[in-house]
């Protein structure tokens, strides 16, 4: 059940709105960080082949940049400090997971699962920065080192196995 239904909902046509909850997903009845995560992990691919790991670096970066702005007005209009309906937290996590990893659907579906873990149980220090760090920043840092470490766990991972 989305815990945002109690909440203001503000509206897709403003962009930053739009891009806070990656253009809608956010809104998701079911899991919308989930369903971020999913989106995220589908839209990879073609931007890892196309662009390449240094393209989809910058496309990390500025979807990092953008979210952190869009967020933190989410923030203040809707009144939630850390709502479901912003998502872009998870695409720019579950990008970090993956852009270093090779594009093989096993190793994209296990980025994908070890990300989502990651991000429900909040190991530490993520989840002393998820409880300290506020506003859009906070929004995005805790998914962007949540994605920094599962990429590590999934990179060692190919690793021991392509020795």
């Amino acid at each position: 059940m989305n815990k945002n239904l109690s909440f203001p909902r503000p509206s897709l046509q403003d962009p930053r709105v739009a891009f806070a909850t990656w253009f809608g997903v956010g809104y998701s009845p079911f899991a919308p960080g989930t369903t971020g995560s999913i989106v995220a992990a589908l839209l990879a691919w073609p931007i890892s082949q196309y662009l390449g790991v240094i393209g989809f670096f910058v496309i990390i970066i500025v979807t990092l940049l953008l979210g952190v702005w869009a967020s933190e007005h989410y923030v203040r209009v809707s009144g939630q400090e850390d709502s479901p309906a912003i998502v872009v937290d998870e695409v720019a996590g579950q990008w970090l997971t993956l852009v270093l990893i090779p594009p093989d659907i096993i190793y994209y579906v296990l980025g994908f699962v070890i990300f989502r873990i990651i991000d429900i149980i909040k190991p530490w220090p993520i989840s002393f920065l998820d409880r300290r760090v506020k506003g859009g920043f906070g929004v995005m840092l805790d998914d962007c080192i949540g994605g920094i470490l599962a990429c590590l766990i999934i990179w060692n991972i190919w690793m021991m196995t392509n020795l």
